[in-house]
């Protein structure tokens, strides 16, 4: 199957979109799935699209009418993104995966009550005429399950021969780690903040509505303030035992302002500064916790040379850091585009596309719901046995 993979993240910076081929086949008498990213792009939000979904970030009210404005809005974003790649590749998909744009993640004490992702799927089946993949998370959640980290599934099949317990994290706006290890069940969890709190810091910093610390410069002109950090990290959430999600209910601009407020006067650097340490501290308390012994990376974080420093000097050198390219050839900004390639495929088969061990739900789920394309919706017999294993073409 050709799929394309939409992804729209917590840091609102744009759509990740790529064409992916995938084909299951028995290597050594194990079933297989082949992945070859075809082609992949980056798309920018337009500015006021992302101002405002950062509106329906924040927590307060906000009218019905915004909210329905940027379901269609980013339907109609997704539709022209993945037509254009369509277009200049000269291919047409048989199936298009959506994420959406999440707007809220309710958790009431470890409890994942609702999942919320806007992006009309509608505009992209009817721009496209492909069937589209779309709410992927909502059926795991009423499974009972956190209904994220996602990545668990993918990342579970490209580890999967892996010889000692290693780590795949994702640096978006949130961490999310997924560790595999050789005789346990896969665990994934949401580990804190990666750059949410960095970038609101980097807005009041800059003065961009959509600024983030571009290259680590933010940071690296600061220092650590140990107070702060501290204070920071006694946060309940780091403590908690997986399976366990967040996101921007939790760590958004009044959160960060309660810290500030008992530190007046700290330099806007020191506390970029501090904020990359704090993303590297969690992560690596989380990594230490399971016995991990190798860390590979994918997100914007990486693109962040002060991040990544905090990280290999919080791992230390027993634990390596690479990033997906490195590791395993498979381009860092593509990672969760193929991701809802992934899923789809598995739906679209008729195979589970959760771990109970990684999100906590009483049992794995097919995800998501699908729209017809121009044609009828015609689904293949299901399979009878999922993937063991992925491999990066």
């Amino acid at each position: 199957m050709l799929i394309a993979g939409v992804m729209t993240g917590t840091s609102v910076d744009g759509l990740d979109v790529a064409l992916v081929d995938l084909d299951q086949s028995l290597v050594e008498g194990r079933p297989e799935l082949a992945m070859h990213v075809r082609a992949r792009r980056e798309v920018p939000f337009p500015d006021d699209l992302a101002l405002d979904i950062l509106r329906l970030l924040e927590p307060r009210d906000v009218p019905m009418s915004l909210a329905s404005s940027v379901d269609a809005r980013l339907g109609q974003a997704c539709a022209d993104a993945v037509a254009a790649l369509c277009a200049d590749t000269g291919v047409t998909c048989d199936l298009v995966v959506m994420h959406g744009q999440t707007v809220r993640h309710d958790v009431a004490q470890g409890v994942v009550t609702a999942t919320w992702q806007l992006g009309q799927p509608a505009w992209v089946a009817e721009r496209t005429g492909c069937p589209v993949l779309s709410d992927v998370r909502s059926r795991d959640v009423a499974a009972g399950g956190q209904g994220a980290p996602l990545a668990g599934v993918l990342d579970h099949l490209l580890l999967a021969d892996v010889v000692e317990p290693t780590a795949m994290l994702n640096l978006g706006g949130i961490a999310n780690l997924t560790v595999v290890a050789p005789g346990r069940e896969t665990i994934a969890f949401d580990s804190g903040p990666a750059n949410a709190l960095v970038d609101l810091m980097a807005r009041r910093v800059t003065g961009d509505p959509r600024g983030f610390d571009r290259d680590g410069l933010l940071a690296a002109r600061g220092a650590v303030v140990p107070e702060l950090l501290f204070d920071l990290l006694r946060e309940p959430y780091y403590a908690r035992p997986a399976p366990k999600s967040t996101g921007k209910e939790l760590f958004h601009a009044e959160y960060l302002d309660h810290f500030l407020g008992h530190h007046p006067g700290a330099d806007p650097y020191d506390v970029v500064a501090t904020l990359t340490r704090l993303t590297a501290r969690t992560v690596a308390d989380a990594c230490r916790a399971h016995d991990v012994r190798a860390v590979v990376a994918s997100g914007g974080g990486t693109r962040n040379p002060a991040l990544t420093a905090a990280l290999r000097d919080e791992l230390g050198p027993a634990v390596p850091l690479r990033t997906t390219d490195e590791a395993l050839g498979l381009p860092e900004g593509a990672k969760e585009a193929c991701l809802m390639a992934l899923v789809g495929w598995l739906t679209w088969h008729g195979l589970p596309a959760t771990l109970p061990s990684v999100t906590g739900a009483s049992h794995a789920t097919v995800a998501g719901r699908l729209s017809p394309g121009a044609a009828p919706l015609r689904l293949p017999e299901p399979l009878d046995v999922a993937p063991a294993a992925l491999r990066v073409r």
